[in-house]
């Protein structure tokens, strides 16, 4: 069974998610609800600290777009951080490493 935990603090820049666990078919709704609920202002950063995450499948790629797709829509962003390798490989493959901001860790003030 997948188990994720997702876990919000604010910044300055906007909010944080933390993601640990397993980014999958079966877990990747939760992530998109969590998202889609969050009210984030013009010009405000989302960064989904994927530091904890141990898997993520095609499902999990696909909500990391839903979320960027979601915080265009509110003319905000998003960034993603603490990439695992395995998964960055993934986005570097797919080109996606080319339409996220990816940050070493989760302080929005960091770049790659």
């Amino acid at each position: 069974m997948s188990l994720l935990k997702v876990t919000r603090r604010d910044s300055a820049t906007g909010p944080i998610l933390e993601i640990i666990g397993e980014l999958d078919h079966t877990t990747a709704s939760q992530l998109r609800e969590q998202v889609t609920e969050l009210r984030l202002q013009p010009g405000k950063l989302l960064v989904l600290d994927l530091a904890g995450m141990e898997f993520c499948d095609s499902s999990g790629i696909t909500v990391l777009i839903a979320a960027r797709n979601h915080t265009q829509a509110l003319r905000a962003d998003v960034a993603l951080a603490a990439v695992p390798a395995h998964t960055l490989r993934v986005l570097r493959i797919v080109g996606l490493d080319q339409v996220f901001a990816i940050h070493p860790d989760s302080d929005p003030t960091s770049s790659a």
